[in-house]
């Protein structure tokens, strides 16, 4: 249903929206988007840092051992 939709049709809700909702309504909503996408990109980037930070140390600062006993270490191996 959607596939022949073209450069005409596009124009045309485009215009649609235009009229109904105003150039100042579009352009404050267009811009809440863009602050929105960057918080999350801004988050997404922050959580990915404190997951690194979180994998090198422990809570009370010591770093991270691998405690596996060598009977389960052993079987992952094979």
């Amino acid at each position: 249903m959607l596939n022949n939709i073209g450069l005409p049709g596009l124009l045309l809700i485009a215009v649609v929206v235009l009229v109904l909702f105003g150039r100042g309504k579009i352009s404050s909503l267009m811009g809440e988007v863009g602050k929105g996408i960057t918080a999350f990109k801004k988050g997404v980037s922050d959580g990915s840092k404190d997951d690194e930070d979180e994998d090198k140390t422990l809570a009370d600062g010591t770093a991270a051992r691998d405690v596996t006993p060598e009977a389960e270490t052993d079987q992952k191996k094979v």
